[in-house]
């Protein structure tokens, strides 16, 4: 199991948007996020930053990832949050949430 934690802004005018559509995440979304080995699965928010944290427990993220990003619902999903999203300035080439270094962790 790796552990990840990504950030990104919310739009101030789209914070109540996101928490809506993350109040009410479509059925085939979540299935497609357990099909590719994603699991405890949060999103927080603080001061404009959305902070997310899961645990894959796959064997392949890289092609896992690939799934995810082929799957229409999810396309269509991304399409309703995107909007919503301010990457960071400082991620790195082809990230749209930016990943975080792990400085601490305990089981």
């Amino acid at each position: 199991m790796k552990r990840y934690g990504s950030v990104i802004k919310v739009k101030p005018e789209k914070l109540d948007e996101y928490k809506k559509l993350h109040g009410n995440v479509w059925p085939d979304v979540l299935k497609m996020i357990k099909k590719c080995n994603i699991e405890n699965y949060s999103i927080y928010y603080k001061d404009g930053y959305l902070f997310s944290y899961y645990e894959y427990v796959g064997s392949d993220y890289e092609k896992d990832m690939a799934k995810m990003s082929a799957d229409p619902v999810t396309i269509k999903w991304w399409d309703c949050c995107k909007p919503c999203q301010q990457p960071l300035e400082s991620r790195k080439d082809g990230e749209w949430w930016a990943d975080m270094e792990e400085v601490f962790h305990q089981d």
